[in-house]
């Protein structure tokens, strides 16, 4: 029933060292499983607590965690006093709960530390790593499960969403457990699947739905559509035992609902379906429409290094789409890849619960032998031609944000591009292992140099952190704090949950005469406004330093006054 049920990979009359590395590690689970961990770490940790928190939507999820823990309200979810009510309350709770924890071990500040959010992500990037080891299973042999789980640690989309404080690396969690709990059900035509794989399947489709909603629901209910029409028949999916299965579902998520449901009078409904999902499908919404095509396109980065192997690996895959298991994945992978590509609203992660079955269809061509065309090697260009891009790309952009140049991060970057021409030459020369394993090595090495090395000298970038950094350093404790024209989430996340935000500086210069110590964050588009208020209240607010940098959101240069009264 499985795409290849054999341990080993075909067409090898000897191993290379690489070839028997491969074996011994995927000879024994536990040992693959440590592999993948380590694998994992070194691509996800790079860079992991020094990050900034990014604008906007990071920032948002960690806010409205963190006043959970200051309100001990563990059912409304709220910005500063707004109702957030945009998403299900799953990724809060494990977000608050991670740094409740770090709180009882003794971490100072736990609650303005955002690397201690963000841990819940970077758990889920390692369970879906996993995840996709044991989906993989299903299909391949031990080598191939390997190395499709090994892409999966590799791709940049999952790296990024691991050292994010948000919702995409749970949900790619969730859906990967759905889609191997599916793959035992369907390659098994109707015999039993362990307690296990129930276990994981609907745990899953909990786990989704307390996240992101119906997104997991909406997945696996096309791709079961997709077969339903391809085989007639959908009788495979009693062995899921549904009725049971949905009845545990309902018990993990219908108590929060309900609660959610009593306190708000449906206001959530409203704003959750009404305005955030169905607003989505019907218009872009704020700012991010692109037209069909655009995830397509992002795949090539955001799925590299395996994005060029995908793209060689797709015409195989649908010549053989009657085999079951090309079958289910590719149910999996086109239909709600059509759908996210037809809804106006559009941002890269939205795909990446499709990218491991993506793996596995690209491990299974190299293994089936349809890995060779005519003049894809140079579709295989792209590895080597995106990692040299980053390397003269970032030193570039360091040079125009600060005038510095990354001089620690670049023997690494150009290690990187060597490495992913070692790949290209591997695909060229038709050794798939050596191009595969080259360049998830080559991803690693990107990480470290990227996040690890790079990212942190960015002080252009990190504008609330200097701004918070900037308030404690004023001389009084508890400062109360307004910002004027500047008004990301990370300034309200980093300093205090009541933070002001004054439309003008003049209103900013009225806050400063409100007694006590009080700090006044001033653009400089803001300052003539704010001056001319301080002078006719006849206040001397001390100018205590400026802050300037790029606004990622605002993309522009912004430059910032910060005022202080003591009293």
């Amino acid at each position: 029933m499985s795409i290849d049920a054999r341990p080993d990979l075909p067409g090898l009359t000897s191993r290379s060292r690489l070839e028997s590395a491969l074996y011994w590690l995927a000879a024994a689970r536990a040992r693959a499983v440590v592999a993948l961990v380590l694998l994992s770490l070194a691509c996800f940790l790079p860079g992991f607590a020094s990050l900034q928190p990014m604008d906007r939507d990071e920032p948002r999820f960690a806010q409205a965690s963190k006043q959970m823990l200051e309100t001990g309200d563990f059912v409304d979810i709220r910005f500063q006093d707004e109702a957030r009510h945009k998403k299900p309350v799953g990724i809060y709770w494990l977000q608050s709960a991670t740094v409740a924890t770090a709180e009882a071990l003794g971490v100072p500040e736990a609650r303005t530390r955002i690397f201690l959010y963000r841990l819940p992500s970077l758990a889920a990037a390692i369970g879906t790593v996993l995840a996709t080891y044991w989906a993989a299973l299903a299909f391949l042999g031990p080598v191939g499960a390997l190395l499709s789980a090994a892409l999966m640690a590799a791709s940049i989309l999952l790296g990024v969403e691991a050292r994010l404080a948000k919702t995409d690396a749970t949900l790619a969690l969730a859906a990967t457990l759905v889609f191997g709990g599916l793959a035992r059900a369907y390659l098994r035509q109707g015999l039993a699947v362990s307690r296990a794989t129930l276990a994981a399947f609907w745990s899953g489709m909990a786990l989704g739905i307390l996240v992101k909603g119906p997104i997991v629901l909406m997945v696996a209910g096309l791709a079961l559509a997709v077969l339903a029409i391809k085989d007639r028949s959908l009788r495979w999916v009693a062995a899921l035992r549904p009725l049971y299965g949905a009845l545990f579902v309902l018990v993990a998520v219908l108590p929060w609902f309900a609660a959610i449901l009593h306190k708000t009078g449906g206001a959530f409904l409203a704003e959750s379906v009404g305005k955030d999902m169905l607003g989505k499908v019907g218009s872009a919404q704020e700012k991010h429409g692109a037209p069909p095509g655009f995830y397509l396109l992002a795949f090539f980065g955001t799925f590299w290094p395996a994005a060029p192997f995908a793209a060689i690996a797709a015409p195989f895959a649908w010549q053989t789409r009657r085999e079951p298991g090309v079958a289910l994945a590719l149910a999996w992978i086109i239909p709600s890849w059509i759908v996210f590509e037809l809804v106006p609203t559009k941002l890269p992660h939205y795909v990446l619960p499709l990218y491991p079955a993506i793996a596995i269809l690209t491990v299974h061509t190299l293994i089936a032998g349809g890995f060779w065309r005519r003049g894809a090697w140079i579709t295989a260009l792209l590895v080597p031609l995106i990692a040299l891009g980053l390397l003269v790309g970032l030193p570039a952009a360091a040079w125009w944000l600060d005038g510095s140049i990354p001089f620690a991060g670049i023997p690494v970057l150009a290690a990187a591009v060597l490495v992913a021409v070692y790949a290209w030459n591997g695909y060229r020369r038709r050794d798939g292992v050596k191009a595969l394993v080259a360049s998830v090595l080559a991803s690693v090495l990107l990480a470290a140099g990227v996040f690890g090395l790079v990212q942190p000298g960015l002080r252009a970038l990190k504008l609330s952190p200097r701004l918070a950094e900037a308030a404690r350093a004023v001389g009084c404790a508890d400062p109360q704090i307004a910002t004027a024209g500047y008004r990301e989430p990370s300034l309200v996340f980093l300093t205090r949950t009541d933070l002001a935000m004054p439309a003008t500086g003049g209103e900013a210069a009225r806050f400063l005469s409100g007694g006590g110590c009080r700090v006044a964050f001033v653009t400089s588009r803001e300052e003539p406004d704010f001056a001319a208020e301080t002078a006719r209240l006849n206040l001397t607010p001390r100018l205590v330093t400026r802050v300037a940098g790029f606004n990622i959101n605002g993309g522009r240069r912004i430059d910032i006054g910060v005022y202080a009264i003591s009293p």
